[in-house]
């Protein structure tokens, strides 16, 4: 099976599911001459499987996962690190964007190459292993078979375990 024909296979399998939106960064722009904050606007929407992003717009492709984030209103407060900081400006900028409070936000996704995936070149996390569409869900694992891995994202996203909070 082709890695086209898995997907649209998975999207009429995801029809009924929700999505989930991806946002990418934009400058601030000046008015009156004053600087507005960085914003992270939204640019379009995804079924979240691991470490994939399967666009809803089968034109838009498939997505290798980025950051995951949560939009929050800016508030003023001590951080223990600079990275729980920038956490929280990259959150208030997707809030700025134009996401609700408390939508999961991916951003800093990268587009896979489906074409070089067809030739048997690798787009990671996704390549051709023995004639067969594999995908790598982790730097250290090994391939697995795309189908397959699909199979489970989707069963997992239609029956969540228990306590499990659907985002970060």
């Amino acid at each position: 099976m082709t890695v086209g024909a898995v997907l649209a296979h998975a999207r009429a399998r995801l029809a009924d599911i929700p999505r989930e939106r991806l946002g990418e960064a934009s400058a601030g722009r000046r008015i009156l001459g004053i600087a507005r904050s960085p914003r992270i606007v939204p640019v379009g929407e995804a079924w979240h499987l691991g470490v994939l992003l399967l666009a809803a717009d089968p034109a838009a492709g498939l997505l290798a996962t980025g950051d995951i984030l949560r939009a929050r209103a800016e508030v003023r407060r001590g951080f223990a690190a600079q990275s729980q900081r920038e956490r929280a400006e990259r959150a208030a900028a997707a809030r700025r964007g134009g996401f609700a409070e408390g939508e999961v936000v991916h951003v800093g996704w990268r587009t896979i190459d489906l074409a070089a995936v067809a030739r048997g070149e690798a787009s990671d996390p996704l390549a051709v292993v023995d004639g067969e569409p594999r995908v790598r869900w982790s730097r250290a694992g090994g391939y697995v078979p795309l189908a397959g891995y699909l199979d489970e994202r989707i069963a997992l996203l239609r029956h969540p375990p228990a306590g499990a909070t659907g985002g970060p």
